[in-house]
């Protein structure tokens, strides 16, 4: 297993529901997760099972079926398997302050065109795999930037079946009634009701983070 100890360094788990390590993971495919995750911005958290531990990148935007776009994707720290799971409110004052949702989930495989293994193919700039999810299926590819930040990537869909062939936008893709749309939603009301209480709320596609309403952590335990 990689090291968790930079996940560890940023987290005190005596304030935060997010799992402390990972437990055993039974043998069968590698599992991948996107968390939609309302933080100092809205985004989306895209991980790959491997090694024992979950490779995450930052997505601003979302993950996208389009083949022509390029979106950004900033590498983190790995995180636990367990995390994979996790779902629920990081509370004030934590780092990733706020609400984490699974938007996606399934299993993947590398593709064949990869230099070496997946982490080989991670020090070479240039990972190929085959997602199969319940939103996002088919053929895709993160390639490190050139220019720019050491830890800055690009989230590629590549073209086959299940590409699209029209622009996406991950949002239009997310149940209206999810936790972070419910927090969104209701903080839209009260701004629009104190200026205007005869126009509808404006939706904020990327809104800085506000207080979240009463929700439920939780941090499942099921077996992957």
């Amino acid at each position: 297993m990689m090291s968790l100890a930079e996940y560890k360094k940023k987290r005190n788990f005596g304030n935060t529901p997010e799992p402390v390590t990972a437990q055993t993971k039974k043998k069968g495919k590698h599992i991948f997760v996107i968390q939609r995750h309302s933080a100092t911005r809205l985004h989306y958290d895209f991980r790959l099972e491997m090694e024992g531990v979950l490779k995450s990148w930052a997505v601003p935007k979302g993950p996208s079926l389009y083949p022509k776009d390029k979106r950004l994707a900033m590498m983190v720290e790995d995180h636990p398997v367990d995390y994979a799971n996790f779902q629920g409110i990081i509370p004030e004052g934590n780092y990733g302050a706020g609400i984490v949702e699974i938007w996606d989930k399934g299993t993947y495989e590398l593709s064949p065109e990869n230099d070496g293994d997946g982490l080989h193919a991670i020090q070479k700039g240039a990972l190929k795999f085959i997602l199969h999810g319940n939103k996002l299926q088919g053929r895709f590819a993160l390639i490190k930037m050139k220019k720019g930040a050491p830890n800055a990537w690009m989230l590629i869909k590549e073209k086959d079946a299940f590409a699209s062939d029209m622009p996406y936008n991950s949002e239009d893709d997310t149940d209206a009634s999810s936790p972070i749309n419910q927090q969104l939603n209701a903080s839209g009301a009260k701004k629009v009701k104190a200026i205007s209480p005869q126009k509808k709320p404006a939706k904020t596609a990327s809104p800085k983070r506000i207080e979240a309403p009463a929700l439920k952590v939780e941090s499942k335990k099921k077996a992957l």
